[in-house]
């Protein structure tokens, strides 16, 4: 099922999510909406979505990127679910980001992403994950995890000039970053 994705200024989103215990992770009912949240996520075009975009403040976010069309210089970051995360900073290194939002519709700006986290929780079976990520594919991780923490990315906007409808973006900003998104890969792998 694809739900509606919550809008900012939906108070959903400025929720911290709860956590999934561990116990009914492989329920039915969590089960299926794992699948919905791919779902929607596929549907919306999105590298990710966490539960609270489409209204259900659990702990639980995916992401996923294979030839995106919002998201061409991304590389690819195969389908993964993450329950109960936690993330950890592995470098006092940042990169500029241009960031969009399923939930923050035709807006783009630079927030500043930790270029190598280590993130922590657990699959939709309910056993252990613990991947180190690097440059614009931690800076998808963190993405998601602010949605679970009740942020959005214009939050983290820290220069407001950067911020600009997708055509600017597209128009104006677009052609460098995808050039400065093309070093990061180089620098980091992914």
């Amino acid at each position: 099922m694809i739900h509606e994705i919550a809008k900012i200024g939906d108070p959903v989103l400025r929720q911290v999510a709860t956590e999934i215990p561990l116990d009914e992770i492989t329920s039915d009912r969590i089960q299926v909406f794992i699948n919905d949240l791919i779902d929607t996520m596929h549907s919306a075009s999105g590298a990710g979505i966490a539960a609270n975009q489409v209204s259900v403040p659990w702990r639980v976010f995916v992401v996923e990127v294979k030839d995106n069309p919002r998201y061409p210089y991304k590389p690819d970051i195969p389908l993964t679910v993450i329950i109960n995360p936690e993330i950890e900073f592995l470098s006092d290194d940042f990169f500029l980001n241009y960031e969009g939002c399923l939930s923050v519709p035709n807006l783009r700006g630079a927030v500043e992403r930790c270029t190598e986290i280590r993130i922590q929780g657990l699959d939709r079976s309910g056993s252990a994950i613990d991947i180190v990520a690097r440059g614009l594919t931690a800076g998808t991780f963190q993405h998601e995890y602010d949605h679970l923490q009740g942020i959005l990315f214009p939050d983290r906007v820290k220069d407001t000039r950067t911020l600009c409808t997708w055509d600017e973006f597209e128009k104006y900003h677009e052609s460098a970053f995808r050039k400065q998104a093309g070093d990061i890969v180089a620098k980091y792998g992914s």
